[in-house]
């Protein structure tokens, strides 16, 4: 990670005022995850593919400080997200899609930024489940349906995060429409809290957008959420515990999508679901069985529930990840993981997309079961 450090005085920087006590700081830093993956059934057709972002997203970014004095500093972070094998911009294109905002923190009060931001179901919840701690997207719930995988982030957004006060931590975030005469038309908030206790961590989450992907420029672009729908919800709570090397967790999580236009279909993909439920059950433990190396394991089970034209569906997701990660420095690390599916319930024609289906596999498989094994590289700098 590099480091630019820049002190700030009235005769050093001419072109902006500043006391002389001031000073300021930007860190450039950044993360190149790359790897293959083998994919048993994509289309009926098994597939070896090299694939970029999947314990964490490739990403390079500058973040900063100035000290105002009194205790408060001024902070600002731009981070752009990208996939390594074409170089291309990921998040839709965005030049800083990962995250882009500016604010103002408090030694006493917390912290209030602005801009492109994650919602609290990120930032409370997902860093006690396996894909949004230490397993990344490869061991998200199907769809990453509750947003554990931080698939997409909130546009035009205010967010409060407090202060850390005997373990207790909490914050909130709110996204405007910015839509003339439609001020709840396609915002979102989200409410969530923490506490972390000698061996024990507890958090909960609440989110809500309305009309998702009715606006290009609302809170949520059209191309940056999982599902586009009138009113979706997400809440959950989790738990994890430490045993010495050992992390155990769990996590409840349920996502509600009414009126949902074209988000999943159902029965071989002509019939798209109006409504939707997961119920999103996790287990997952994690052992440092080494001072560089560990190794993870996770079990979800998924209850979802899809009203459509064809009728009720009620599918069953049940997925097995497995990781092993092994640091070469502090600094550069190889990985393996793989992750099992199987979709159960309904019939042939009612199943929710008749297949199992893994987010990042080109196509679902022609049967009721997928699996993946990938090999990687990480290194941060």
């Amino acid at each position: 990670m590099k480091r630019i450090l820049i002190a700030g005085t009235a005769a050093g920087c001419a072109l902006v005022p500043l006391a002389a006590s001031a000073q300021s700081s930007v860190t450039l830093y950044g993360l190149i995850d790359e790897g293959l993956n083998y994919t048993n059934n994509t289309g009926g057709h098994s597939a070896v593919q090299m694939q970029s972002g999947f314990a964490q997203g490739s990403r390079w970014g500058l973040k900063g400080t100035e000290d105002l004095g009194g205790g408060l500093k001024a902070v600002f972070q731009l981070e752009n997200g990208f996939n390594v094998n074409s170089g291309s911009l990921g998040q839709g294109g965005r030049m800083f899609g990962r995250q882009a905002y500016v604010g103002i923190s408090s030694a006493r009060y917390g912290t209030l930024t602005m801009g492109r931001q994650y919602d609290s179901v990120v930032d409370y919840l997902a860093p006690l489940t396996a894909n949004g701690n230490w397993a990344g997207f490869l061991l998200s719930h199907p769809y990453d349906n509750d947003n554990t995988d931080n698939s997409f982030r909130l546009n035009n957004s205010i967010k409060y995060a407090s202060n850390t006060y005997g373990g207790f931590s909490f914050g909130g975030l709110y996204g405007f429409s910015n839509q003339a005469g439609g001020f709840a038309n396609n915002r979102s908030y989200s409410l969530g809290a923490q506490y972390v206790g000698g061996p024990v961590s507890i958090a909960a989450a609440y989110m809500q957008i309305n009309n998702a992907g009715a606006t290009a420029g609302g809170s949520l672009a059209t191309n940056d959420t999982d599902f586009f729908a009138g009113r979706e919800q997400v809440w959950g709570a989790g738990i994890n515990y430490t045993v010495g090397p050992a992390i155990l967790g769990f996590v409840y999580s349920h996502t509600s999508l009414n009126d949902a236009t074209g988000s999943v279909y159902v029965g071989n993909f002509s019939n798209p679901a109006s409504s939707l439920k997961f119920d999103n059950f996790e287990v997952n433990a994690k052992y440092q069985f080494l001072r560089n190396a560990f190794v993870g394991a996770m079990y979800t089970y998924t209850l979802g529930h899809f009203d459509s034209a064809a009728g009720n569906t009620k599918p069953k997701w049940h997925q097995i990840g497995l990781m092993a990660d092994y640091n070469l420095s502090p600094r550069t690390d190889v990985y393996v993981q793989g992750m099992y599916q199987h979709v159960a319930g309904g019939s042939a024609v009612a199943a929710p997309l008749n297949t199992a289906f893994i987010t990042g596999a080109d196509a679902p498989s022609t049967t009721a079961n997928q699996f993946i094994a990938r090999v990687a590289m990480r290194h941060v700098f």
